[in-house]
């Protein structure tokens, strides 16, 4: 069969990446838009792959019993594929569903990539906590949209799967005040426009205007766009009535609650087992504005020893500011990868012998932290590990090679901080 084909699929599985599949005379198929139990019309977009193709949803001949209106208009499965946005890739799914689905995928890479069956849960954001609880139906929950202009001047968020802008009437996950700024947003050159509301309410626009291609005879210090000042605005954002001081462009949780929700997470983690000792060296990994070093130190006391890595120089001038209050803190710049060599090049015995006591967090990137990084951080053997993770894919490969180090994967705890996407993010607690 050819690209453009269309056929009947019967969905029988959700596959990581917000896909489902189905088998076509005995070949895999990954559709968006269905939900396992339902049959729909595909139009195959990939053929050219012998172990599986790929299609688009156009019509739902037999739905399933968790299938809702979707929560956004622009993306129902009755819209035309290519004017879909994309993000919100579960909304057609009912809310618990969603969960039950994105639970799915998260033991299967567990049990496939690592060789784990351990317990996991799957928890909505701020369930119990102090700063707030998710809505009802899972909307109304990102402080932070990014949307695109086209060549042309046309402002909205891309369809799924592609780089086309397409309009649309409305924003159901951001929060009500980023809603009603982003159908006001127009005249802007062409690029990326972020919209972001931090603790103080005000929505800033950031604009991040395309860098034009430099034409072959251009010279070597042509000037690109100047960026827009506003995203260097120093903003607060407030977790469990502590600030944090962070760039307005700068990295962030999206959801309203995320930051909190982890924060908690990692908190618990050390204390239900009691593994912190303030004394130790404890590490923050991928640190950013010290948020999770934070959330360590603040259940080791005053004088609690950790040091947040990051990458960002900005963000970790944030950071030794947000830390100020514990006189062990420190912030310091650098590749995690890199930082962690140098520590296991010089690092003396008594260094590594408080190293040994500690604890680490790290919230590495969608890639997870990799081998390399794993094999540094196994061989300073740390007391207990904290892994907080956006990908399941990615955590499980990882939490195979701690595996193989020695370390056990003790829990994981799952929050669903993406409602209506196919995205998780996972805390998992390892020790020797």
């Amino acid at each position: 069969m050819d690209a453009g084909d269309l056929i009947d699929l019967d969905v029988t599985d959700v596959a990581h990446g917000g896909v489902f599949v189905g088998r076509h005379e005995g070949r895999v198929v990954f559709v968006p838009d269905a939900i396992p139990g339902e049959r729909v019309r595909v139009r195959l977009t990939d053929t050219g792959k012998s172990a599986f193709w790929r299609g688009e949803t156009l019509e739902v001949l037999d739905a399933s019993a968790h299938r809702r209106p979707h929560v956004w208009r622009d993306a129902d499965v009755d819209v035309a594929p290519q004017y879909r946005p994309g993000g919100a890739d579960f909304g057609h799914i009912d809310l618990a569903h969603q969960r039950e689905l994105k639970s799915r995928v998260l033991g299967d890479a567990l049990r496939r990539m690592a060789g784990l069956d351990v317990p996991t849960t799957m928890e909505a954001a701020g369930a119990g906590g102090s700063d707030g609880e998710e809505s009802a139906d899972g909307t109304r929950w990102r402080t932070r949209v990014s949307l695109h202009v086209d060549a042309e001047g046309r402002v909205g968020p891309f369809a799924a799967r592609s780089h086309r802008v397409i309009e649309v009437d409305e924003h159901p996950l951001a929060v009500p005040a980023i809603a009603e700024a982003a159908r006001t947003v127009r005249d802007l050159p062409a690029g990326r426009i972020d919209l972001v509301q931090p603790a103080d309410g005000r929505v800033r626009l950031l604009s991040r205007p395309e860098t034009p291609p430099r034409p072959p005879r251009a010279r070597r210090g042509a000037r690109r766009p100047p960026a827009d000042p506003a995203i260097r605005e120093v903003v607060v954002e407030t977790v469990g009535g502590r600030d944090f001081r962070v760039d307005a462009g700068g990295f962030w949780q999206v959801h309203r609650l995320a930051a909190a929700t982890l924060t908690d997470a990692v908190a618990t983690a050390l204390r239900e087992d009691g593994s912190l000792d303030p004394d130790a060296t404890n590490l923050d990994l991928y640190g950013g504005v010290g948020l999770l070093a934070a959330a360590v130190a603040g259940v080791g006391g005053p004088g609690t020893r950790i040091t947040s890595v990051e990458s960002d120089a900005r963000a970790t001038e944030h950071a030794g500011e947000n830390l100020a209050e514990w006189v062990g803190a420190r912030a310091e710049t650098g590749r995690v990868d890199r930082w962690l060599a140098e520590v296991a090049r010089t690092a003396s015995a008594e260094q590594r012998a408080r190293l040994a006591r500690g604890v680490v967090v790290l919230d590495p990137p969608r890639a997870g932290a990799g081998r390399e990084v794993v094999d540094l951080l196994a061989d300073l053997d740390p007391a207990r590990i904290v892994y907080v993770a956006c990908d399941p894919v990615a955590l499980a490969r990882d939490l195979a090679t701690f595996r193989a180090h020695g370390y056990d994967t003790r829990s994981v705890r799952a929050f669903d901080l993406f409602p209506h996407s196919h995205h998780v993010e996972a805390v998992a607690v390892l020790s020797r």
